[in-house]
């Protein structure tokens, strides 16, 4: 039985206004064997590192003896927020969408951002299954997002394999927040539209290689790969807490110093009406305000940052399949 291969290829985005090309390595590893295409891309916003470390890992841990079909991996998807450990890029460079998963499937002749996104829709269009690595607030449960009513895009976030799953629903479940943010132009969101199951793994914390969560999301990938028959082995069954995210947030009311409730901890089951914490002036030292979830769920992202400003997302509370009307 002969091995499998792996190439790097340098791959052109966009084109900067000097002239520099605005590049990006796609590694692609074959199978001996034809089977099916796996799509995986890191770092969309630059300061979510821990999916381009995990995938640094999956290259080391990939069997290519036993690879049958392909596996495409990205670690490094938007190349201009991860030199700024940012989520968006400078409004210099694109002051239309400075925020590339709101894009998908891109415009080859659009702005920036868009014609980044058109150059690797190519590889995703050439896909089977997408996953696309992201990573959270400052504290927040690693958990896979699905687009709800995704029957294939559940099975992958399933058996990925986090302890949360949270499906995300379409515009009629909450059409203001959905339409605001551009969600339909998620690379998630897109790809499940095209029939092309995908998912979202947030992988906790930014900023930081947290070392338990990029080892158990390697295992996650190559879980994927099974599943998909990319790569021979039983997928093992888990025990997990599948539910929705929308309309879950809790946003500071007042700008000024964040002190989270010292008896929280994400994970808690939490009750409609909890204080997540409150909101000081500096300077003055009177409350502001004392935001608080307003339904019963799971407190799956509590911010830990202290300076926060009128809007910030301070907690996100997701309602569990047991809370969820009949």
């Amino acid at each position: 039985m002969s091995d499998g291969t792996h190439t790097a290829a340098q791959v052109t985005l966009a084109r900067l206004p000097s002239g520099v090309e605005l590049t990006t390595t796609v590694h692609t590893y074959r199978g001996a064997d034809p089977g099916p295409t796996l799509y995986v891309q890191a770092a969309q916003h630059g300061r979510e590192i821990n999916g381009t470390e995990l995938l640094r890992r999956f290259h080391e841990r990939l069997p290519l003896e036993s690879l049958s079909g392909t596996v495409i991996a990205v670690p490094v998807a938007n190349p201009l927020t991860f030199d700024r450990v940012s989520y968006t890029t400078p409004e210099s460079f694109d002051s239309v969408n400075p925020n590339m998963n709101r894009v998908w499937p891109g415009n080859a002749d659009g702005s920036l951002h868009q014609r980044m996104a058109a150059r690797l829709w190519e590889f995703v269009t050439a896909a089977d299954a997408v996953v696309d690595l992201h990573t959270g607030s400052p504290d927040m449960l690693p958990h896979v997002v699905y687009c709800a009513d995704d029957d294939r895009s559940r099975s992958l976030a399933e058996v990925f394999g986090t302890d949360l799953l949270l499906a995300e629903r379409a515009d009629e479940d909450d059409p203001d927040e959905w339409n605001r943010r551009d969600y339909a132009g998620k690379l998630r969101v897109t790809a499940a539209d095209e029939g092309i199951p995908a998912i979202t793994p947030e992988l906790a914390h930014n900023k930081q290689i947290l070392e338990e969560v990029v080892a158990d999301g390697v295992d996650g990938l190559l879980d994927v790969c099974r599943h998909l028959d990319l790569l021979p082995g039983v997928v093992p069954t888990r025990d997990q807490t599948v539910a929705r995210n929308h309309a879950g947030h809790v946003s500071a009311a007042d700008s000024g110093l964040f002190r989270p409730n010292p008896t929280l901890e994400v994970g808690d089951v939490i009750e409609a009406g909890t204080s997540i914490g409150t909101v000081y002036h500096p300077t003055t030292y009177e409350p502001l305000s004392e935001p608080c979830v307003d339904r019963d769920g799971l407190l799956y992202a509590l911010t830990r940052e202290a300076t926060v400003t009128a809007g910030d997302r301070l907690a996100s509370a997701a309602l569990t399949d047991e809370q969820l009307p009949a």
